[in-house]
């Protein structure tokens, strides 16, 4: 496994930005061994219940599959979390990021889970034929080129019967005022704390021109907004059946974003554990509005995260 390249120069960072798989590389690399601070990411029931429960938003049962594979994995968010939550029992970790499935591997091994690590492309999975039983991933469809081809490839390492369950993925809307809220608030917070009684709340300028180094990547590695309907579409010309998106996240999404930007632009020791609590309530109170109230009367475009899923049908039998 090659080595991550943790800080990359800005001749990579300009090459980067004509080429979205190099940006998926520098960025993830860049980002691996923070990643799941930056994101709040942990391996406690905190995170298993949500991964859990994004799932069985979309495959609602309790049906334990033997082999999980994640596309995308990043430091192994979605698929450790499904592992302990008991969806699966063995899994494989890729990405394009030798980064981020280095760190994978290293909290798998930490967590005592039966998993492997693979640096691949989801348009050309390293996996045979029919060989896994669920394809999961998280914040990654968006990130894809080729999304027709990476569903033919799901498609084909999939069992007959094998099912796949995305989540994370941004809506058209969503992502719009996501972006607008987020860069109100860099914009507000960095400005602010130019001010005398508040300079003690600045990060170090050098830690902020890093962040925008990163953010200029970000939105290059950033290659797909979705309608449901038309993530719904990419899983069905593949030849997915049962295919089913639904969307969540919608006041939670509208606190969320700023509260994340405005945690990026201050020094995290200004915040502490009160902070973290407040928001991390808040945000579990606006999701169960999202959840229980706003869904009936909301469409479906308007929430910020799109979760799909779809089984690859068994072969027909010939009488």
């Amino acid at each position: 496994m090659a080595a991550p390249n943790a800080h990359p120069t800005q001749a990579e960072v300009d090459a980067a930005r004509n080429d979205p798989k190099l940006a998926n590389v520098l960025y993830h690399d860049w980002e691996a061994g923070t990643y799941d601070e930056k994101w709040s990411i942990s391996y406690d029931e905190r995170c298993i219940s949500f991964a859990v429960g994004r799932f069985r938003a979309v495959s609602p049962g309790d049906e334990t599959y033997e082999h999980a594979l994640e596309i995308g994995s990043g430091t192994g968010f979605f698929l450790l979390n499904l592992m302990q939550g008991g969806i699966a029992r063995k899994g494989t970790v890729t990405d394009l990021s030798p980064g981020m499935v280095e760190v994978a591997v290293r909290n798998a091994e930490g967590l005592g889970l039966d998993v492997d690590g693979k640096v691949a492309d989801a348009e050309t999975i390293p996996m045979p034929d029919a060989s896994v039983d669920l394809v999961v991933g998280h914040a990654v469809l968006h990130h894809i080129p080729d999304l027709d081809q990476a569903f033919r490839e799901i498609l084909r390492v999939l069992r007959p019967g094998g099912r796949f369950v995305f989540a994370g993925e941004p809506t058209t809307i969503g992502d719009l005022y996501a972006r607008k809220l987020g860069q109100a608030t860099w914009w507000a917070t960095t400005t602010l704390t130019k001010l005398g009684p508040l300079q003690g709340w600045r990060r170090p300028q050098a830690e902020l021109d890093e962040s925008s180094r990163a953010a200029a990547l970000e939105a290059v590695v950033d290659q797909h907004t979705f309608d449901p309907a038309r993530l719904e579409r990419f899983a069905i010309a593949a030849g997915a059946v049962d295919v089913r998106c639904v969307t969540e996240e919608f006041a939670a999404a509208l606190f969320g974003w700023p509260v994340r930007t405005f945690e990026a632009a201050v020094p995290p020791e200004k915040l502490g554990f009160p902070w973290a609590m407040f928001a991390y309530r808040s945000w579990q109170r606006l999701s169960w509005l999202d959840e229980h109230v706003l869904s009936r009367v909301v469409p479906r475009g308007l929430f910020y995260n799109a979760l799909v899923t779809g089984v690859k049908p068994a072969p027909a039998v010939a009488l």
